[in-house]
């Protein structure tokens, strides 16, 4: 099972999205952030926009919530047609029930961390997830340096994962790029989360083609 490389839309044109996901369609899936300017200072998209991005995207929904009470609003991103639903452990109050009720549904269920949370609690509950997403830059914005230091929360993650046999992902998401992927592809990502290295290229097929042969040259679970 190679990596996945993960566009996020967060670098896109929004006023031609349709046309933005085409550009993409070689991709494993599209990252959507969704922000609700409460958990993170900004304003991206809600459940219309998702709901009509599942509708002609040729490619999966991977959706990351970054908003206020995740516990309320994650199924109805799962009812929008997404294929994987993120939510972030600060944002809710019963990780594990939440994780079934989206699983129930009929979708992938994973938490994030920021960089300053610690991942080491979600370890006795890995088998409740399909994926767990280390932020490797402070949620809210695109196009920020990533932070270096996350690479050993990576490690410890993985560690974890491979200790209790889980079939779980582990995502990065900041500063992905041609320069950084492999490091942390080598400490144990395989999903790979890449705005403005995908967006900002002149060829998105081709960026994104770079990243993953750049990734699975790397990995190494």
């Amino acid at each position: 099972m190679g990596v996945q490389i993960n566009p996020s839309i967060l670098s896109a044109d929004f006023v031609n999205l349709e046309s933005e996901l085409a550009r993409i369609a070689t991709a494993d899936q599209v990252h959507v952030d969704v922000m609700d300017n409460h958990f993170v200072p900004n304003l991206t998209l809600g459940l219309p926009v998702v709901r009509r991005i599942a509708q002609v995207s040729p490619v999966p929904l991977d959706v990351h919530l970054m908003i206020d009470d995740a516990d309320r609003w994650a199924p109805a991103y799962a009812e929008a047609g997404a294929a994987s639903v993120t939510f972030h452990a600060e944002a809710t109050q019963a990780p594990v029930r939440l994780a079934r009720e989206l699983r129930a549904g009929g979708v992938r269920a994973a938490v994030a961390v920021r960089p300053a949370t610690p991942v080491e609690p979600f370890f006795d509950l890995l088998g409740e997830l399909d994926m767990v997403l280390v932020m490797t830059v402070e949620p809210g914005f695109g196009g920020q340096a990533f932070i270096e230091g996350m690479l050993g929360k990576v490690r410890r993650l993985r560690s974890a994962v491979t200790a209790a046999g889980a079939d779980v992902r582990i995502q990065v998401d900041g500063g992905v790029s041609v320069s950084t992927i492999a490091a942390i592809a080598r400490a144990g990502a395989d999903v790979f989360v890449a705005g403005s290295a995908v967006y900002g290229h002149e060829d998105p097929a081709a960026a994104i083609a770079e990243l993953r042969t750049l990734g699975d040259a790397s990995y190494d679970a």
